[in-house]
């Protein structure tokens, strides 16, 4: 923080790992000084209002395309954090898949650069492979000992398995996490939304849920050899659901995400051949949104992210067959996942919370030297997402901080909306306005 040191957030109801309470949250030089009812705002505080409102510690994104280098057009990573903050992100892991590949300790460290003046903390994952083309694996050691803790080839799945069990075996004893996009290239190979009965309606090559499920089948087969961690990302169908808790049932060391979108929204959007309803994994069908938001009330799943994938407007303007997949989320992400587990009587607000704070966090590592997810206790960082869950809104694309328009709910109206954001005590977002 610059000028003012200290900063009241008052009114509102604190929700953390130990369940919510109603109390005033002080900030004094980064980090909690004082959490209690009808706290005194010291001279010159900063004092934000939260009457009615959730105050979270920040959210997390586990999956996040920030585009830079390379598709600068698309999103940025100052672009990409600013959205992040309005959304009330305190951290977010940048996806490897740039223009090149952030494959080694030279990309890792051009990244880290780009986003320490970022809005929000910016971590980094690392390729598994080689220019992600799942031929060699890359240096993960070199970019580990820069802090890198999550490894991917995201947008594509590792299709060698014997590549895999190395790549495993070597993140062991490195002690960080791979994290697999599940799909079979061969199985998926033409298909531009779920194949079902509107695939079959629309006339639309369809991609099966078994090249997801049968990638993820080989992936906790390789976990079980290993022994070595694996997260998956964006996981999409019920028959996924049901190998992950097998796996789960006989103790192997996975988790889970899942996205806003892929709880909300169903292949029968696809009916209006509008591109911006094109996603990797695509779309699915009403019983397995069922079923994914059950397994987020189950505990099943491990975290919502976002997945956002910005793209420039004319690359989702061509026709649906060769427009590029991907949707933004940063902004509306809390909101959809408000809308579709607790309105709906699924979670409870804190509950909810955990999947996008805490929990991820803790697959990221970055509840550790950051102290991102971590209970708003005295002494902690103060890392704060502070959410009106009464505000309605409608969802304008062309207001977005990013600088791509591809979200699947414009003109849509959701529910809850952040007003506020500090980052290690710093208020990035103020009644909903980013402040730089």
């Amino acid at each position: 923080m610059s000028e003012r040191t200290s900063i009241l957030v008052h009114g509102g109801t604190i929700v953390g790992p130990g369940g919510e309470r109603r109390a005033d949250l002080l900030v004094e030089d980064g980090r909690v000084a004082a959490v209690g009812p009808d706290l005194d705002a010291p001279r010159g505080a900063l004092v934000l209002e939260a009457g009615g409102c959730y105050v979270s510690p920040g959210l997390v994104d586990l999956h996040t395309h920030l585009r830079e280098p390379g598709g600068e057009r698309a999103e940025t990573v100052a672009s990409g954090a600013r959205a992040a903050a309005l959304g009330g992100y305190s951290a977010v892991v940048a996806m490897p898949n740039t223009i090149p590949a952030i494959d080694s300790a030279s990309m890792v460290r051009d990244v880290l650069a780009l986003g320490a003046g970022a809005l929000v903390e910016v971590a980094v994952a690392g390729a598994i492979t080689k220019g992600r083309a799942g031929e060699q694996l890359a240096p993960l050691g070199e970019m580990a000992a820069l802090g890198v803790r999550l490894f991917t080839d995201d947008g594509r799945g590792v299709q060698d398995a014997r590549l895999l069990r190395s790549a495993l075996e070597y993140a062991g004893d490195l002690e960080v996490v791979l994290a697999e996009h599940c799909e079979d290239e061969a199985l998926a190979a033409g298909g531009q939304m779920h194949e079902g009965s509107w695939s079959s309606r629309l006339g639309i090559p369809g991609q099966p849920a078994l090249a997801e499920e049968a990638m993820l089948a080989r992936d906790i087969a390789l976990v079980r050899l290993t022994g070595s961690p694996m997260h998956f990302l964006h996981l999409s169908t019920a028959g996924s659901l049901a190998l992950l808790a097998a796996a789960r049932a006989e103790g192997l060391p996975v988790t889970a995400e899942v996205t806003p979108h892929h709880l909300c929204l169903t292949d029968e959007e696809v009916a209006s051949f509008d591109p911006v309803f094109k996603v990797n994994p695509p779309l699915r069908t009403a019983a397995d949104i069922a079923a994914l938001r059950e397994a987020c009330r189950s505990g099943l799943l491990d975290a919502v992210a976002t997945d956002h994938a910005p793209h420039p407007v004319e690359a989702k303007e061509e026709p649906f067959d060769s427009a590029p997949p991907g949707m933004i989320g940063l902004e509306t992400a809390l909101s959809a996942t408000w809308g579709a587990l607790v309105e709906t009587g699924a979670l409870s607000p804190s509950a909810c919370f955990s999947l996008l704070s805490w929990k991820p966090a803790c697959i990221a590592g970055l509840d550790r030297e950051g102290g991102h997810g971590g209970p708003l206790v005295p002494g902690a960082a103060a890392h704060v997402c502070v959410f009106d869950p009464t505000e309605r809104f409608t969802v304008d694309p062309s207001r977005s901080a990013s600088r791509s328009r591809n979200s699947p709910f414009a003109g849509r109206q959701l529910t809850g909306r952040v007003l506020h954001t500090l980052v290690a005590g710093e208020p990035v977002v103020v009644d909903g306005e980013a402040q730089r």
